[in-house]
């Protein structure tokens, strides 16, 4: 039987710095005016992904994608199960799926907008969301491959280590017969990621001792993938070998009122190094299937594992975000909406 209402949180304002509780708004929708179309389904949503990749998504600026609008439901990418199909459709009910469903319980999507997804031995639908998604398939090739050129024996340093993007840099660094050192802000995420992800060294930023350590630990470095920006990026400018990489992936100090440049960056001449940005999810959607299967045969022997903090609730979306940028989540940052249909398999 159909609810006769559902839930959406939608765009309230733009935030200044931080994102805020009143960044967002609840909205109750009527069932009802959901109407399918021709080569449309309607998907009821259960798993979304918060991205760091939000903060930008809210803001006014030119970027990839058009900013979203004020009013408008909250961009993001999930997972889910069809409920109905409209005519001509590929998809089936009961059809577990991904696309960019937002901040809803519900939503009407076109067929050329999402991919049935089928889970390869080893992993679970949640990694549709992490390493089997865009985070994965984004940094398998542009992060180590393209950009960061990675090669055995030489030094991987991750910043962000214990996030959704660093753990699997970190992971795909080791299986590239890389020494890998990672950097997390507390004792238990550094641990973590020597006890279970395998990393040669990992660092906390926070000690006080971190810019000694982390000369000792690293000597000069080979690839830096930055998730963060800042002082550990003018940190690893000063620790480069001769033909270094540094990957840009993002940073934790977009929205610092008095941004201060970096100071490093003639390194990059003197060691013939190079800082590039990796690319978009998006430019690199046809070497999908050849990512997938590499991510897949590493989560089936079980030299690459997923890790998943799931808050429940999209209420509670507009106040699990923040986590991200104040790293209080280790793992991949989910929101559970609901449970799968009886119509599908469980996750």
């Amino acid at each position: 039987m159909s609810p006769r209402t559902f839930s959406q949180i939608v765009l309230r304002e733009r935030p200044v710095a931080d994102i805020l509780p009143d960044t967002f708004e609840p909205k109750t929708k009527a069932f009802d005016e959901l109407h399918v179309g021709k080569s449309q389904a309607l998907v009821q949503v259960t798993y979304l992904s918060l991205d760091p990749a939000m903060r930008g998504w809210i803001r006014d600026r030119r970027s990839y994608l058009p900013p979203v609008k004020i009013g408008e439901v909250m961009r993001s990418g999930g997972l889910g199960v069809v409920v109905s199909v409209g005519e001509g459709s590929k998809f089936q009910k009961g059809d577990l799926v991904s696309g960019g469903f937002g901040w809803t319980e519900y939503a009407v999507m076109d067929d050329k907008s999402m991919q049935k997804i089928s889970p390869p031995p080893g992993s679970t639908s949640l990694d549709f969301l992490n390493t089997l998604g865009m985070t994965g398939l984004t940094f398998h090739f542009t992060g180590l491959h393209d950009v960061g050129q990675l090669k055995a024996g030489e030094t991987l340093v991750v910043s962000g280590a214990a996030g959704a993007v660093g753990a699997l840099v970190c992971q795909l660094g080791k299986r590239a017969g890389a020494r890998v050192i990672g950097i997390a802000g507390t004792a238990d995420k550094c641990a973590w990621l020597e006890g279970e992800l395998g990393v040669d060294k990992a660092l906390n930023y926070k000690s006080p001792t971190f810019r000694e350590d982390f000369g000792k630990a690293v000597g000069y470095l080979d690839v830096y993938f930055d998730n963060v920006g800042g002082e550990i990026l003018e940190l690893a400018l000063s620790r480069l070998n001769q033909n270094a990489r540094i990957v840009l992936c993002g940073s934790c100090v977009v929205d610092d009122p008095q941004p201060k440049g970096l100071t490093g960056y003639l390194n990059l001449i003197s060691q013939r190094a190079k800082m590039q940005v990796s690319s978009c999810t998006f430019d690199y959607a046809k070497q999908y299937p050849v990512a997938v299967k590499e991510i897949a045969a590493g989560l089936a022997d079980g030299s690459i594992k997923s890790k998943f903090h799931i808050v429940e609730g999209l209420h509670n979306a507009p106040s699990a975000l923040p986590m991200l940028f104040s790293g209080a989540n280790v793992g991949k940052l989910v929101v559970k909406v609901s449970d799968e249909p009886s119509m599908s398999p469980r996750l």
